[in-house]
Order: C-alpha cells, then structure tokens, then sequence
C-alpha cells in the first residue's frame, strides 16, 4: 500500500526546503565529505558538525575546517554551541559573513565535556541563560535561526515545549527535538510522542528526531509526534544515501533501492579520498576508518575485513585493502547479500 503524507513544505524563514528530511549535526560524523555525499543523493537540509562558538569567534584551524561548506549544500547551516550570548551572537554573524544561510543552535548535545562547559543540554537546565542565546543570536543575524533541543533535562524537567514558545517569542525559525532527554544520553527508546506536546505549544516547524533508521521508524515518529519533518543521525551511518530514501518514501511512498556492491564500492573509496582531502593522510586514515566500518556492516566476513583495515596506517594501502575486500565479495554476491 501506497501511503501519501502530503507534508506541507517546511518554511525556514524565506527559506523552504526541498524535502522534509534533514541530516543531524554529528560530531565527528557530519563533516564536509559526508554532507557532500548526503546532499549529492539528496536530502531538504544538512547541518554542520557542532562548532564551538568560542572557537569560532578565535577563528581556530579546527573551526573554520568545520564552518566549510560544499556547493551542493543548500541551505548551507551551521549549527553553534555556548553559554555566552554575546560570543554566540558573535560566531552567528561570522558565519553569516562566510556564507551561511542557516545558524543552528545547540541546546541539545549530552556530551559531558559541553554539558560541563554549561553549553548544549546543560541550557536546558537554566531557561533565563538559554532566553538570552536565544534573543542575542536570533538579534546578530539577517539569516534565519534555528533551535535543536532535547525533551529536558530529566524526567522531572520536561521543559521543552516551554523552551520552544520561548524560541519562537524570540525569532527562532524552526525547532528539532530528540526524544530523550540529557540523562537518558542514547539509551533506552527516543519518546517520538512527547514531541507532540513541542508541536502543539508553537506555530514553528517542528522537526522530530532520535532513532530513525527504518521506513517504519519515520512513519510513526511522524504519527506519534505531529512533527513537520524527520531530522536523521546514526540512521545514516554507512548509509548517505538513506536520508535521499526517505525523501522519496515522504513523497509518494517509493522505496529506492540501496547501491550495488560495485556502487557502495565507489562510494566508499570516494569518501575516502575525500576524508584524506580534508584532513590529511595520517589523520584522514584514522578518520575513515570509522565510516568503512559503518559501510561493511552486515557484508560477507566485515569483522576479519575491519580487523585487517583497522591495522592498516597507510592510506594507499588501506585503499587497496577496501577494493581488494570488494572483488572478492562481488566474486560471491549470493554469500554478500546474505
């Protein structure tokens, strides 16, 4: 069966993107070369890594690595992190002036060392702090700004939908949500129904997010939430090209196939070179060995072929390690696929 959503477009200020489907912001993981994969097969938004704002108002070499964008991004967002409303307003309109179209900011990340910082999650916890961020970013810049948040603090502080009418009191265009909160981390199941609670409490877009991986997956976080669109994190690991997959389900239900072994190869090796790019040779192979693990997951004999890679500290090699892997596996697609 068939399902059509008919999803009104999600409007971003002026701006309106092409699908409702979003790439997360990932540490680590949404850097340039996995945005330009992502936006190549096609997806309405992708967003940078977190970026520090401190950091970037000193206009580290880290910072402004991670404040690249590639063409094929549009809109081009960068999502910002703090606890000072002046330097995030700061890095909002450095960005602006280096071509973003989109500030992000983050109230949502549960990483220890930003929650120490009282920056991500931690904001939650102080709504005053986080109403001033909000108010001096939205304020700094002619770009629309956007908020991604999770449902609170704990279970005792479920204060997102006060947050989120606090956002849009203060000019904030769109609002994501991950259904867990800052002590869950990532355990336990993300609660798409709460989200809801978000969606009623504001006229914004609202975007869910946390544990869609699956075509199932997206069609009950947008039943259990009301949401406007789907925003996709681990979902893509070794997957760029599921965001696009999504896409196309939302528009009249049609499942895109996955690539070909032949197809993944390439993809992989481009990737690859393009992490090597960025980051150099030494660094690039301990970057991307991460991703080839994400792609080789559920391939014929992929544990013995990451051992092997992960021993690997030569890019060249590590490239002929990945293609060698591949001819043998498209001599035996039957055992592959299986």
């Amino acid at each position: 069966m068939t399902i059509t959503r008919n999803l009104e477009p999600i409007r971003i200020g002026s701006i309106t993107l092409s699908d409702p489907v979003v790439l997360a912001p990932m540490t680590g993981v949404s850097d340039l070369p996995f945005r330009r994969l992502v936006s190549r097969y096609g997806v309405g938004m992708v967003v940078s890594e977190m970026i520090a704002s401190r950091a970037m108002v000193l206009q580290t070499k880290n910072s402004l690595r991670m404040a690249q964008h590639d063409a094929l991004e549009n809109p081009r967002t960068v999502q910002l992190a703090g606890c000072d409303p002046d330097i995030m307003a700061e890095a909002a309109k450095l960005n602006e002036d280096m071509g973003a179209d989109i500030i992000d900011i983050n109230f949502g990340c549960p990483v220890k060392k930003v929650v120490n910082s009282y920056a991500g999650s931690a904001l939650m916890k102080d709504e005053l702090l986080a109403g001033k961020i909000l108010e001096s970013v939205a304020k700094a810049v002619s770009i629309p700004v956007t908020l991604k948040m999770r449902m609170g603090w704990d279970h005792q502080s479920l204060n997102a939908p006060t947050l989120a009418k606090m956002a849009e009191d203060a000019g904030i265009q769109m609002i994501t949500v991950h259904g867990r909160t800052r002590c869950q981390m990532y355990k336990g199941a993300a609660d798409w129904g709460f989200i809801r609670q978000v969606k009623d409490a504001i006229r914004l877009p609202v975007v869910v997010n946390g544990d869609i991986t699956t075509f199932e997956d997206v069609d009950r976080a947008l039943d259990e939430s009301g949401a406007d669109g789907v925003m996709i994190g681990r979902g893509t690991y070794g997957r760029p090209w599921f965001p696009a997959q999504v896409a196309a389900y939302l528009r009249d239900g049609s499942h895109i196939s996955d690539p070909s072994l032949e197809e993944k190869r390439a993809v992989i090796l481009e990737h690859y070179e393009d992490i090597l790019k960025l980051y150099g040779k030494q660094n690039g192979v301990m970057v991307a060995r991460k991703h080839v693990g994400w792609y080789s997951a559920g391939l014929s004999e992929s544990a013995s072929f990451r051992h092997q890679l992960n021993t690997i500290g030569d890019a060249g090699e590590a490239m002929q390690h990945i293609d060698m892997y591949f001819d043998q596996l498209l001599e035996r697609p039957l055992e592959a696929a299986a």
